[in-house]
């Protein structure tokens, strides 16, 4: 697999021309705001946006946003001395944390241009930690930019959006992802289109799908789950595998970033080249223990989620043959399990199991059911009707 040069900052950001067209013309200075809202469904790139309008205010070019400077370069890699990114391996991003990035926030920037504050997953602020944003948002410096990522504008408080310049993003066409898989990452047209259909316009999705066959076969596995669901017992082992193998991707995830952290936590403690752990060892060893687990259960949950979102394409793609709709189906390649699944409900059933999946999804991330128990639960509703 090969990998073509990106031409500038804007070119990761598929299938969002209004956009991108926005935030070109604000970062040469019209429409500029102390405070951007990027919000857009999941996968539509909304931190990538971010990131690339960072880049382009650091840029040293004109217009901004060449992708090639020093400055372009090291905002994109994350490692610019202005640009702050936070992101949260938690299911929370508390107060502390927030006033840390707004004291931050208020110093004067290393370089000649902006101090560039991005907030991921801004819908999983507390209450107190939003306040504490609100604050900084309400009284800015001069020389500090605020850009916020969140799913939708009602995931944050009115007092915040209100605050912050809009940018919407939406979410890019099979056709659009395909053709960034194969001009960005020089993937094979033919797997190109299938990562583009099974990830349904999530561009991390597709290139994690063309970089990864063990990623292409576990979701395999998933969406040959609804033709199986015949017996009670079906509906059980479904569960169980659907537990192990989210759970196992989540393991491989997060297995090789705590042992870094884990390396990292010795060696700043000097526990190594002693041979002894001083005083403050144990906690901090408890501390780390502890958002590493927190991570880890939310890295599972991130996965369960994502195979939740693959069950749902089924049923759509059931109810899209059913219905005689036009357009291609999202699971072409498992038509005949497809078609199964029309044999055996109904238009309405698959539309009603639709909503049990996104109600067991919600159980899980907002409700904090186990689990095991969620999915067991889920398949027994999703199995097909005794006829």
């Amino acid at each position: 697999m090969t990998t073509t040069a990106t031409r500038t900052v804007w070119d990761t950001l598929v299938g969002q021309g209004r956009a991108v067209e926005s935030l070109r013309a604000a970062a040469s200075g019209r429409g500029m705001s102390h405070a951007f809202l990027f919000t857009g469904p999941p996968g539509s790139g909304r931190s990538n946006a971010a990131v690339a309008f960072a880049a382009a205010l650091q840029c040293e070019e004109q217009p901004p946003g060449c992708g090639v400077c020093h400055s372009c370069h090291t905002a994109l890699a994350g490692s610019h001395a202005d640009v702050t990114v936070v992101r949260t391996d938690r299911l929370s991003i508390g107060v502390d944390e927030v006033r840390d990035l707004v004291r931050r926030s208020a110093l004067s920037p290393v370089g000649r241009r902006w101090q560039v504050m991005i907030v991921e997953d801004a819908d999983r602020l507390t209450d107190h930690a939003a306040n504490a944003l609100l604050k900084a948002i309400e009284e800015p410096t001069d020389r500090t930019v605020w850009m916020l990522c969140a799913p939708t504008i009602e995931d944050l408080l009115p007092t915040i959006r209100s605050r912050c310049r809009l940018v919407t993003l939406t979410t890019p066409s099979t056709e659009e992802v395909a053709d960034f898989l194969v001009r960005a990452d020089g993937v094979d047209a033919a797997l190109a289109s299938y990562c583009a259909r099974a990830s349904q316009g999530h561009i991390g999705r597709a290139r994690a799908l063309a970089r990864d066959e063990g990623a292409r076969n576990r979701r395999k596995e998933v969406v040959s789950t609804p033709a199986r669901l015949t017996s009670l017992a079906s509906c059980m082992n479904a569960a169980q595998n659907l537990v192990e193998t989210t759970q196992e991707e989540a393991d491989l995830i997060t297995g090789e970033l705590d042992s870094r952290e884990r390396v990292d936590l010795d060696a700043a403690y000097g526990v190594v080249e002693r041979g002894r752990r001083p005083r403050e060892y144990a906690p901090a060893v408890s501390a780390l223990e502890k958002a590493q687990k927190t991570r880890a259960k939310r890295r599972h949950l991130d996965v369960v989620d994502r195979s939740l979102m693959d069950l749902v394409s089924v049923y759509r793609d059931a109810i899209a043959v059913a219905t005689g709709a036009g357009g291609a189906l999202v699971n072409e390649e498992i038509r005949h399990d497809v078609d199964e699944v029309v044999r055996t409900s109904s238009a309405e059933l698959n539309l009603r199991r639709i909503g049990w999946i996104f109600e067991a999804r919600e159980q899980m991330l907002e409700f904090n059911v186990p689990v095991p128990l969620a999915l067991e639960s889920l398949m027994v509703a999703l199995k097909a009707p005794t006829r």
